[in-house]
């Protein structure tokens, strides 16, 4: 390989990389649509009680985008997912996802949003 392959090649490269870096801040910044959503479910006391291994969990939380982790979540499940720890035991959790309201409802199951905001009074955003 001559030199001006090997530049051509480091130059190719840092295009690739930086345009990588670059997608990866635009798409990462700034405030998310259901930033205040998330933040107002929690403000107004909602709780979102999941698993890492439950596959409804991950649905209910890609509904959100990046802004999951602003979400009330309380994780239920031990590291090896074989049990279940004592804060959601204490609170009578049998199913994931599940959702537990001021008022002492529940909702289980991927909830969907409008359901969310009715149960919160968490305006939508548009």
């Amino acid at each position: 390989m001559t030199t001006k392959n090997i530049v051509v090649w480091v130059v190719v490269v840092a295009v690739v990389i930086a345009g990588g870096a670059w997608f990866l801040i635009k798409t990462n910044s700034g405030p998310s649509k259901y930033d205040d959503f998330a933040k107002c479910l929690k403000d107004n006391g909602a709780v979102f009680y999941g698993a890492f291994w439950c596959p409804h969990c991950q649905n209910q939380k890609k509904m959100f985008g990046s802004s999951e982790k602003f979400l009330p979540y309380v994780e239920c499940s031990t590291a090896d997912g074989r049990s279940q720890l004592p804060v959601c035991n204490e609170k009578q959790v049998t199913g994931y996802p599940t959702w537990e309201f001021t008022d002492g409802s529940r909702e289980s199951g991927e909830v969907p949003l409008e359901t969310l905001s009715k149960k919160t009074g968490c305006p939508l955003p548009k």
